[in-house]
């Protein structure tokens, strides 16, 4: 039997070529017979549609994966997935690589790509860490929730407190009491 395997770990990589469906699409073409797909991070190897598929594979079956990095992004367990397929007789096809073999040359390929593709992970990773730092040193939120309010809307709401309830300016504003309640107890805690 020929398996085809596709996964995405974002909604933004149907942009950008990696698209279950550009998988799917690829995989067929391939030869594959049936497609799994999982939505999941390459960082986990806990994948339901993966773990399920690895349980059904036999031995003399073929897996297709259009890039290793689909498969799988850490090093360490995409050589662990990669062996013990092999030790079970399945042969492993990357589209854009070839036969994925278990001769020295086939290992050492398995073994660079993984580790590149840890590795662009790991940038990815520490650009987006950088990125985020420095838009909250610049006071921008990038974390939770975005505020339903801007911050005049609750300085006037504020304003309005001293001469109405927490009821009353709530109606007139549309800000919850309880948000209101907070943003008094913070902007008091400010003036400390």
């Amino acid at each position: 039997m020929i398996y085809g395997y596709a996964r995405v770990s974002t909604t933004r990589q149907a942009r950008n070529g990696n698209s279950l469906q550009e998988q799917t699409d690829a995989l067929k073409a391939a030869g594959a017979q049936k497609i799994v797909a999982d939505s999941y991070t390459g960082t986990k190897m806990d994948r339901p549609e993966l773990t399920a598929l690895l349980g059904e594979l036999k031995a003399g079956d073929k897996l297709i994966v259009t890039k290793l990095d689909r498969f799988a992004r850490t090093a360490v367990e995409g050589g662990a997935l990669v062996k013990e397929l092999h030790d079970k007789g399945i042969t492993i096809q990357i589209l854009n690589m070839g036969v994925a073999d278990n001769t020295p040359m086939g290992k050492l390929m398995v073994t660079m790509l993984l580790a590149f593709a840890e590795f662009e992970r790991d940038m990815i990773v520490e650009r987006t860490m950088t990125g985020k730092a420095l838009a909250r040193a610049r006071g921008v939120q990038v974390d939770g929730r975005p505020k339903k309010f801007k911050a005049a809307q609750m300085g006037h709401a504020l304003e309005l407190l001293a001469d109405h309830t927490y009821t009353e300016v709530s109606g007139m504003t549309g800000i919850s009491k309880s948000t209101l309640i907070r943003a008094k107890r913070l902007a008091e805690a400010k003036k400390m």
